[in-house]
């Protein structure tokens, strides 16, 4: 007899579900301060998954969230397991949101696609519309440049400025009070060996437009960036994102770029 798939809520920050791909890293368990990780077994499968548990305010019940960004599970087996066979009270949790991973097989059957995403395959040509490839080459004349730095190594100055671009840029787009984050977060983020943070610098060397990407499952993310309020009119950012796409290339990476809660 098969046994039915079964669920259980382990209470270690995430260390059953961490491995080298940032959204499943050490580094980005502590930015995010995952707390438990999520069995989920069925015969041939099982599924680790990292999750942010939470008290549902005004009650004595629980919930859970996955981190931020594509972490998905680390799943062992060829097959996704059906939810609605699952007994679900031994997590003591009321619900459970839980983020999919980007090129990878869910680790639960049925699960709905919310967001398109942005991806640029290294495999096919490129082709920047005529005003965008006009515009980074007129910064490139003007003395722009960018510089990309393994995330590590970024200096006390460098994370600054990236920290003070991504928060106007914040401010500007009028972002949740979710997407401002503190010191420790990014402190935590870069220690990350794999990533990369990419600078523009305009010619006198001041730092224009910023973002952070890393690998995650095959694939380079773009995970923060921003521009800063005195440099908007000549916008550098266009320069990182071509940089990103330089450095995905070179890689050999395709690379996510981001998107929105739909197509366009």
């Amino acid at each position: 007899m098969v046994p039915e798939p079964t669920a259980e809520l382990i209470p270690d920050r995430g260390e059953a579900a961490s491995s080298d791909d940032f959204f499943r890293s050490r580094a980005f368990y502590d930015a995010e301060g995952v707390t438990h990780t999520l069995r989920v077994s069925a015969a041939g499968l099982t599924s680790l998954v990292p999750l942010i548990v939470r008290e549902v305010s005004g009650s004595q019940r629980w919930d859970a969230i996955s981190p931020y960004g594509y972490p998905g599970g680390v799943v062992e087996g060829d097959a996704s397991i059906d939810p609605g066979s699952v007994d679900w009270s031994p997590t003591g949790l009321v619900s459970v949101f839980g983020r999919e991973r980007l090129g990878g097989e869910p680790w639960l059957a049925g699960a709905r696609e919310r967001s398109a995403v942005l991806i640029h395959d290294p495999a096919r040509p490129r082709r920047l519309r005529p005003r965008l490839a006009e515009q980074i080459r007129s910064n490139e004349r003007r003395g722009w440049s960018v510089e990309r730095i393994r995330a590590p190594e970024v200096t006390a100055d460098q994370r600054a400025a990236f920290e003070r671009a991504y928060e106007q840029t914040m401010r500007r787009t009028e972002a949740a009070e979710r997407y401002f984050f503190g010191r420790g977060y990014f402190d935590a983020v870069l220690s990350y060996p794999d990533g990369w943070m990419l600078l523009a610098l305009s010619v006198d060397g001041e730092i224009g437009a910023a973002a952070i990407a890393a690998p995650s499952d095959s694939i380079l993310h773009y995970f923060l960036g921003g521009t800063a309020e005195e440099h908007l009119a000549d916008s550098p950012f266009k320069n990182v994102v071509d940089a990103m796409v330089l450095l995905a290339d070179e890689l050999g990476m395709s690379l996510n770029l981001g998107g929105g809660v739909r197509p366009g």
